[in-house]
């Protein structure tokens, strides 16, 4: 499988702390997306899902009640691994987000190793990005996409968690530079850009 990053403890996409891994490869290519960098699948991040499990266990070990975000790129567009991912992952925790650029009706009506991923997967993000209806809707880039509560009993959590918490952004310092995750303004990177201008600092686009 084709994996570009994992962050922990994300605290902005859902409730709680939780472990974030972006897929790398995206068919949609969404105008605006706020991750354009992961669209193309690169050698460098190929992985195996079992070695990507022995990363990721010692976090599910070790704190109690973390959630996941799968997301990328897009998770489907590797389904035969997603799914081998989801099983494992749910020995752990029913709390997985999954965020897709595919409609739910789209994923039911699509290959069937798409419908086997939706029964391991809690809450279901889905729907193409779309510029124009970024709006601030909590948890989504754009007021199209729908929250869908797979696993039900998750919903409270998620519900409460948008009512107090809203779109905030969390930047993570890595090896290549700071990524920021979170749900961002379509003006987000010109004001961030002239903020750092400001101060010297000039923000290049990853390769």
């Amino acid at each position: 499988m084709n994996v570009a990053r994992m962050l922990f403890p994300v605290q902005v996409l859902g409730p709680g702390r939780r472990l974030g891994i972006w897929f790398a490869g995206c068919p949609r290519r969404c105008p605006g997306c706020s991750n354009p960098e992961l669209w193309e699948r690169k050698t460098e991040w190929e992985i195996s899902v079992s070695a990507l499990l022995h990363l990721v266990e010692p976090f599910l070990f070790s704190q109690s009640q973390v959630g996941l975000i799968l997301t990328g790129g897009e998770p489907f567009a590797q389904g035969t691994e997603l799914l081998t991912l989801l099983q494992k992952l749910e020995s752990y925790t029913e709390d997985i987000l999954v965020y897709t650029g595919y409609t739910l009706e789209e994923l039911r009506n699509g290959p069937l190793i798409w419908q086997n991923c939706l029964e391991h997967i809690g809450v279901l993000i889905d729907g193409p990005y779309e510029q124009t209806q970024n709006t601030n809707v909590p948890l989504r880039g754009s007021a199209n996409q729908k929250i869908h509560y797979l696993k039900p009993g998750l919903r409270r959590s998620y519900e409460q968690f948008m009512k107090e918490k809203g779109n905030q952004i969390q930047d993570f310092t890595t090896g290549d530079g700071i990524v920021s995750v979170g749900i961002h303004r379509p003006d987000f990177k010109e004001g961030l850009a002239k903020k750092m201008g400001e101060q010297g600092v000039i923000l290049c686009e990853p390769k």
